[in-house]
């Protein structure tokens, strides 16, 4: 037969609408003050292995589900977000690496992770990700892209000195491309994705810096800490209001 085998098992991640993106937003946003805010408010190399058993806990968490559960997924970007961004700076202040040497770093890495997945799976879509190896492959994805965009975000804010309010006009401005290059010129959904995905990460980041940084950096010093928690119900708010209006539509539907 040449009709193709519909895949039954449950997905393990969201599906792609509004409220997804603007929960990835929020979430990068969080991770970047909740990152800066842990670092200033306990030991750095404290912070930092918090942060790294946080991960762990809600990736396993996430692992041990075997189904997309919102409140253990998003928990889980949530966590990623923050080690995300401690790894990528402790890469930059530990080891001494240029913005830009990093960035190539982490782009280099999800390319990687990319090219394996895709010669293991045959696909990168995450309409597809319904295995634990498919899951595996994703949340690596994943951590690459928050890498990558955090080194980029640095790198176009303080690397090319332009400062946080231009860098998210920069940054707005390049997440439009696969938008639009999906809507209007056909490019490929899965190309599209992540392009997206990785530029959400700077977006986010450079939103958070620029309304958590003090004055004298170029921010609008608020406070990482309120910036953290102001994004956190964000995301909470969006993913809740998303989960039961699906809830709502399944029930009228069935």
């Amino acid at each position: 037969m040449n009709e193709r085998t519909v895949d039954m098992r449950p997905r393990r991640v969201p599906e792609i609408t509004i409220g997804f993106w603007i929960a990835k937003a929020a979430s990068t946003a969080l991770g970047e003050a909740a990152s800066d805010f842990s670092i200033r408010a306990m030991p750095p190399v404290l912070a930092v292995l918090l942060g790294f058993v946080l991960f762990v806990a809600a990736l396993l968490w996430q692992l041990s589900r075997g189904r997309y559960v919102p409140a253990v997924y998003w928990t889980t970007v949530a966590m990623v977000g923050v080690f995300g961004t401690m790894a990528a700076d402790a890469v930059h202040v530990v080891l001494g690496l240029p913005y830009v040497l990093t960035t190539i770093v982490y782009a280099v890495a999800l390319t990687l992770v990319f090219l394996l997945w895709w010669r293991v799976e045959g696909t990168l879509s995450v309409h597809e990700v319904t295995t634990r190896r498919r899951e595996l492959f994703y949340w690596s994805a994943v951590v690459a892209t928050f890498a990558l965009g955090t080194a980029a975000g640095d790198l176009a804010a303080i690397g090319l000195q332009l400062g946080y309010l231009p860098s998210i006009l920069l940054f707005g401005i390049l997440i439009l491309i696969p938008a639009l290059g999906f809507r209007l010129l056909r490019w490929s959904p899965v190309f599209s994705f992540w392009a997206a995905y990785v530029l959400t990460r700077p977006l986010g980041a450079s939103v958070a810096d620029w309304l958590g940084k003090p004055n004298a950096e170029g921010g609008m010093g608020m406070g990482s800490g309120w910036v953290a928690i102001g994004t956190a119900l964000v995301m909470i708010l969006t993913v809740a209001i998303t989960s039961r209006s699906r809830t709502a539509l399944r029930t009228a539907s069935g």
